[in-house]
């Protein structure tokens, strides 16, 4: 079987707690590490699924980060050859605007731990079915999306209403990051460059984010537990 490919802007930005279930579905993974070198070439056929993970940047700084726009391309011909697709963060906002929406900064930052509800379509997903409504995700995000025409929000929050969907059968994009770990927060909130970010926030308390993490980190790894091996099992040609 063909591995998964997995598109990397950053290097402290990683599958998490994702990487597991692939390994436990006997998916192989490989890393695209766009901020070294983009591949010339990108072939869908020869991939079980892709992910596009976050990264500091948006979906228009082209001309800083020029990997974007092949990105867009190739997220936009991977969804037309039905690959599974899973973009998290800025992957869900490329995923969105290579389906022709509009990616726009969302009325604030969301950073740290937060609420989404699940709409009444999730209980319908093959993906998202059988999860309760109330959900604790980490963010850590500043842009926002119009819904993809002939999109499923799947998840919706107070401050970010479009905090997931899926397009076609096997298309998703999360807004939030559930493949964190505590190690992973902890990485994030000591960046420097985060640490500057923060710092320029009186809304974002980073201290009150670690004191909260022992007790949704374990809410939002049960969320992984369930949405992760049905991803998988997309990638594999089943479905559970």
């Amino acid at each position: 079987m063909e591995p998964i490919l997995v598109l990397q802007q950053v290097p402290h930005e990683t599958l998490g707690t994702l990487a597991p279930f692939f390994l436990e579905a006997g998916l192989e993974f490989r890393y695209l590490e766009l901020f070294a070198q983009a591949p010339p070439q990108f072939d869908p056929d020869r991939a079980a699924g892709l992910v596009i993970l976050g990264g500091p940047m948006n979906v228009d700084e082209v001309d800083r980060y020029p990997f974007l726009r092949s990105e867009v391309a190739w997220i936009r011909e991977t969804v037309a050859r039905e690959v599974p697709v899973l973009g998290i963060c800025l992957g869900a906002q490329l995923l969105a605007k290579s389906l022709g929406a509009k990616v726009y900064p969302n009325p604030i930052k969301e950073i740290g731990w937060y609420e989404i509800e699940l709409t009444s379509k999730a209980g319908e997903d093959p993906v998202f079915g059988g999860l309760a409504p109330q959900q604790a995700v980490f963010q850590w995000h500043g842009d926002t999306f119009d819904l993809p025409p002939d999109a499923v929000r799947l998840a919706q929050g107070e401050s970010c209403r479009h905090q997931a969907f899926r397009y076609g059968r096997s298309a998703y994009g999360l807004q939030f990051h559930a493949e964190m770990t505590a190690p992973l927060i902890e990485d994030w909130l000591g960046d420097a460059e985060n640490r500057r970010e923060l710092a320029a926030l009186d809304y974002i308390d980073p201290q009150g984010i670690r004191a909260r993490t022992p007790e949704l980190l374990p809410r939002m790894e049960a969320l992984g537990r369930h949405i992760f091996p049905r991803f998988a099992a997309l990638c594999r040609g089943e479905s559970e």
